[in-house]
């Protein structure tokens, strides 16, 4: 288990008490989970990224995501095979999954398609106006106001 040093980010910022147990909670949910199904997060401009996942064997009826609050949840089904194999070596896993992504404020999930095995989910950040960075005038006080000027 990683030790993390906040002191340094307290000193320079407010409200962000709530960091040191969200990346606890993080490590702690990374290191229960499976390595299964492999994935990549790719970062496509400064607001798209993209997971792919690798589900080969899985049809779009086997798969769901699911969005909510901040989290975002890829689930494999994988339908029983009632057929009789006698497999001399198995190396594609085609069990069940469930894999959770932590995302950030304001990070939706745009689109979604499997293509060639895998699967895509499109994410975008939209950042409300009211949180972009404003410019505030500087003004004088009314307290400091001359008469006549």
């Amino acid at each position: 288990m990683r030790n993390f040093d906040f002191a340094p980010l307290y000193r320079s910022t407010v409200g962000f008490e709530h960091l040191s147990q969200l990346l606890d909670s993080i490590a702690q949910r990374d290191q229960n989970q499976p390595s299964y199904p492999p994935y990549n997060i790719e970062r496509l401009d400064k607001d798209d990224y993209r997971i792919t996942m690798a589900v080969a064997g899985f049809n779009e009826d086997e798969l769901s995501i699911q969005s909510e609050q901040q989290t975002l949840k890829v689930r494999g089904d994988k339908a029983a095979d009632s057929t009789e194999r006698q497999y001399l070596h198995q190396g594609i896993a085609a069990r069940n999954f469930e894999r959770t992504f932590q995302l950030a404020e304001h990070v939706k999930v745009v689109n979604a398609n499997l293509e060639n095995g895998l699967l895509h989910i499109e994410l975008h950040r939209e950042v409300p106006e009211t949180m972009k960075p404003r410019q505030i005038p500087i003004g004088r006080s009314a307290d400091t106001l001359i008469e006549g000027q």
